[in-house]
């Protein structure tokens, strides 16, 4: 009887150390993925931009059927260049309220699917960002 019990807590120690790390690594495998579907959506835009000579509106004119992340929630696309000063209030900012992009915002809401403009907001720490024009694309947490 003693042995069953030995087994049952020597079970319950491991799948208490195991199934925490299943999730964290579900977790980071959906990260890496939109960080790839951000790469490959973001070359479109720039695609669309070399044919065209502008940035598309919105995400519609690049594909047809309304793309979502690995959490179900829609990319965010906002283009900046071209924008009157009426439009700089909707630019993603970083912790000192400077905007990150100076052409265009491209983003997923993250794992909660809510999100604010500023990186520093709470709501904003788990997307996944665009910034710096292309050069990080990556958590908010780690910008």
């Amino acid at each position: 009887m003693i042995e069953v019990m030995i087994v049952i807590v020597i079970i319950g120690i491991l799948s208490s150390i195991a199934i925490p790390a299943y999730f964290n690594s579900k977790e980071k495998a959906r990260i890496a993925a939109t960080v790839a579907e951000i790469k490959i959506l973001e070359k479109m835009i720039q695609a669309y931009n070399i044919d065209h000579g502008t940035y598309p509106e919105d995400l519609n004119k690049l594909v047809k059927k309304k793309l979502k992340d690995p959490w179900g929630n829609p990319y965010q696309y906002y283009k900046i260049e071209g924008r009157t000063k009426k439009g700089v209030g909707k630019m993603r900012k970083d912790r000192n309220l400077v905007p990150v992009n100076s052409d265009f915002d491209l983003y997923s809401k993250g794992r909660d699917g809510q999100t604010k403009i500023p990186f520093t907001a709470k709501a904003s720490r788990d997307d996944i960002v665009r910034a710096n024009n292309g050069r990080f694309i990556g958590l908010v947490s780690d910008y």
